[in-house]
């Protein structure tokens, strides 16, 4: 049986597929198993080429965040973006998306955790290091509010200019 996970990570990526193919980009599913793309995507001439990467939730939880893993802190690269669906708590809401540069999430997802790490955890322990991130749209908790706070992901929700 297809786990609620699997279906819901489905429709992100044919909403973002659709996204792109209603603004006149060439667009299709990356073959299973390849390592760093959901989407490939290309304009009707062929000079402009990137790969996806969706991160698709519900808003449930309170941080508002994807789950995300190590590997991506390493993958950057100016053809590779990502794109993060919120469909929000119910079936009627309209999905957002935020259209985010690979090195941007790099980069957010390295100093998030690293300072993360360096913050006590429950009881006063150190926190194990370990594969799972979470990009978030507001990293104030981590006092990282001048560079990560809330709004910081605000220029690229819907830019789907960055791709086209």
């Amino acid at each position: 049986m297809t786990s609620q996970t699997t279906l819901l990570g489905a429709a992100g990526e044919y909403y973002v597929m659709s996204q792109l193919l209603k603004r006149g980009m060439i667009a299709a599913l990356a073959p299973a198993g390849v390592p760093n793309s959901d989407i490939i995507v290309t304009d009707q001439v062929g000079n402009k080429l990137c790969a996806i990467q969706v991160k698709t939730r519900r808003e449930k939880g309170s941080d508002g965040g994807w789950h995300m893993k190590k590997k991506h802190e390493d993958i950057i690269s100016d053809s590779i973006f990502y794109c993060f669906v919120d469909f929000g708590k119910t079936h009627d809401q309209a999905p957002k998306c935020w259209i985010v540069p690979s090195l941007v999430v790099a980069n957010a997802l390295k100093e998030a955790h690293k300072t993360w790490l360096s913050m006590p955890g429950k009881g006063g322990k150190a926190h194990n290091d370990g594969e799972m991130r979470r990009f978030k749209p507001d990293y104030d908790n981590l006092g990282l509010s001048k560079k990560y706070g809330k709004g910081w992901l605000d220029k690229y929700l819907e830019a789907w200019q960055l791709v086209s």
